[in-house]
């Protein structure tokens, strides 16, 4: 998954913005918020029911120790 999609499932799905709001905290239209999380949703859809595994690629977050693989990253 790209950090744009995970950071697009947080907002909307955890912290429960709505999608314009998403769309505003990440400075991409609409249209593109909304590409970005359906396009998540497809792939943690695809790997539950076909139990694949989610990589995630370049995770933005290290500075805050929050990448998910990394060992010492407290969540």
């Amino acid at each position: 998954m790209q950090p744009d999609e995970i950071e697009s499932i947080r907002l909307n799905d955890i912290e429960g913005l709505e999608q314009e709001e998403v769309a505003e905290k990440l400075g991409v239209s609409r249209k593109t918020a909304w590409r970005d999380l359906h396009e998540a949703r497809r792939k943690i859809a695809d790997a539950l029911v076909n139990g694949k595994g989610i990589e995630m690629a370049g995770c933005t977050k290290a500075a805050e120790g929050r990448c998910p693989k990394d060992n010492t990253a407290h969540n």
